[in-house]
């Protein structure tokens, strides 16, 4: 009986890996209370000021506008806009974010650093 409860005792250890792992390359903590433009799957389009993000990009958006698209051509947008207010963006249908005002270059995050 001395043995019980004493299984699983690697598990902790597995867990921080994983964390790890699933660290964000990317780092939105710089755009909170900026405005951004959001694209999602499916050709939807709307900026917003960025309240609030998790690791799986999901996104809380305050004072959203989504950019209307023509009802003929579904991946072209019209000057036609609706206001959402709050919103909250799912991180799986997220294909792009960017700055309102403009965008940074950054060093490739992928790409392995060569010590030389």
């Amino acid at each position: 009986m001395a043995n019980v409860g004493g299984g699983g005792g690697g598990a902790g250890k597995m867990a921080d890996k994983e964390k790890k792992k699933k660290e964000s390359i990317l780092d939105l903590s710089k755009y909170i209370g900026k405005t951004i433009r959001v694209k999602f799957q499916g050709g939807r389009e709307a900026s917003g000021v960025l309240k609030g993000f998790d690791p799986l990009l999901n996104l809380v958006l305050d004072g959203t506008i989504e950019y209307m698209r023509d009802p003929d051509d579904q991946y072209k947008l019209t000057e036609d806009t609706r206001q959402l207010g709050l919103v909250v963006c799912r991180g799986t249908s997220v294909v792009l974010i960017c700055p309102q005002d403009g965008m940074e270059a950054i060093p490739n995050p992928l790409i392995q650093q060569q010590d030389g």
